[in-house]
């Protein structure tokens, strides 16, 4: 058996509108899906296995960059409901980070910090010897650590 490739990333926020106004708004991503599901419909909705408790809807969406086809984010929340947990770091059990490919990471940066997003860090922490920041990270609304770098390495 050989699975094929990563489908979808799911990543559950407290504040659907937020997230999206953070990842479609500012990362650019397309909202190709946007709905509010009946938990009572959804596979594995009662299994204390999948979910921490009971919920009775989640609102979901599919977002992608218009260039790629897979894999795509999942955003879901759960209107009316409080999410619990906290997001990890990248040394913690668990998915610790989502990353993109930009350009020029040292550009990106002065944008995103430019619109007020905060960065993991300071400027120096992500700045090698030679004055190069090939990657930085930065907190979504959930404070989920988004890392932006320039691609696989070369090696």
């Amino acid at each position: 058996m050989k699975a094929k490739g990563v489908s979808h990333i799911a990543v559950c926020v407290a504040d659907l509108e937020k997230s999206l106004e953070f990842y479609r708004d500012l990362l650019g991503m397309t909202v190709k899906m946007q709905t509010t599901q009946q938990m009572a419909n959804r596979p594995g909705a009662e299994s204390a296995e999948m979910y921490e408790r009971p919920r009775e809807a989640r609102t979901v969406a599919n977002i992608w960059f218009d260039d790629s086809v897979q894999p795509f984010l999942v955003l879901t929340s759960h209107p009316g409901d409080e999410v619990g947990g906290v997001p990890i770091k990248l040394d913690q059990k668990g998915i610790s980070h989502i990353s993109f490919e930009v350009e020029d990471v040292a550009a990106y940066a002065k944008q995103l910090t430019g619109k007020g997003v905060q960065l993991a860090g300071d400027i120096s922490d992500f700045t090698d010897a030679n004055g190069k920041v090939r990657t930085i990270f930065v907190y979504d609304p959930d404070g989920i650590l988004v890392q932006f770098d320039e691609g696989k390495p070369s090696n």
